[in-house]
């Protein structure tokens, strides 16, 4: 079991990491939304270093969900979900496998990118280190989470749409958290220490539970 565990790790990570997959594709989304901004917002760069963490923990919830309705759609198409849904391999382990090779192909580039991104609007160090480790902690609950709309509308075509407006609501409780974990350091009111340890919560829970409820939805959809 844990070799075929892996072997579908490396398979899943593989997809995502070809030209087109999630992982450039969300690089370069998450750059151009961080770009825009500025546009938007103004040149103003004491403005713009107090609003960087909302700014950054926004582009990355985005550009996580940007490749989250794929997920399972290939395997849908191709009849290989079939193949998954009948292996040896529990579905909720399925599930919980292809959603960690989606982070770490997908999320955990936009986690290590963000200080880099953070300096074009003009955030300071410590600011910039918290988005970073705030990102490694709630970005695994974005995923985990986006992973149940993806089960949901695996059978609709186009249904990427449909499956945003499904997990949004939900993320937002990770972006409160995130963003105040990362406006600690730059003069916010909260400590860093409770933010971080409820996102911390978040993605502990989502790993625990939406497994279950993913493959649920899967196995309603092949019956």
């Amino acid at each position: 079991m844990r070799r075929a565990a892996w072997g579908l790790f490396l398979r899943e990570w593989r997809i995502a990491s070809r030209i087109g997959g999630g992982a450039s594709v969300g690089a370069v989304f998450f750059l151009i939304l961080v770009t825009i901004m500025p546009f938007a917002v103004g040149p103003d760069l004491a403005l713009l270093a107090r609003i960087g963490p909302a700014i950054l923990w926004v582009a990355a919830l985005l550009a996580t969900l940007l490749g989250l309705d794929r997920l399972f759609q290939g395997d849908h198409d191709d009849g290989s979900l079939d193949v998954l849904v009948n292996s040896g391999l529990p579905l909720e382990l399925t599930v919980l496998v292809k959603c960690a090779a989606h982070w770490a192909a997908s999320a955990a580039p936009l986690a290590i990118l963000s200080p880099l991104f953070g300096l074009m609007l003009g955030m300071d160090a410590g600011p910039l280190a918290l988005v970073a480790v705030s990102l490694v902690a709630g970005t695994p609950a974005l995923t985990m989470i986006g992973a149940i709309g993806a089960a949901l509308t695996v059978s609709l075509r186009r249904g990427g749409l449909l499956m945003a407006v499904l997990v949004l609501p939900l993320a937002i409780p990770v972006v409160i958290f995130g963003v105040s974990a990362a406006s600690a350091a730059s003069g916010g009111v909260s400590p860093v220490a409770a933010p971080l340890l409820m996102l911390c919560a978040l993605s502990l829970a989502a790993i625990a539970l939406a497994p279950f409820a993913a493959a649920a939805a899967l196995r309603h959809v092949r019956d």
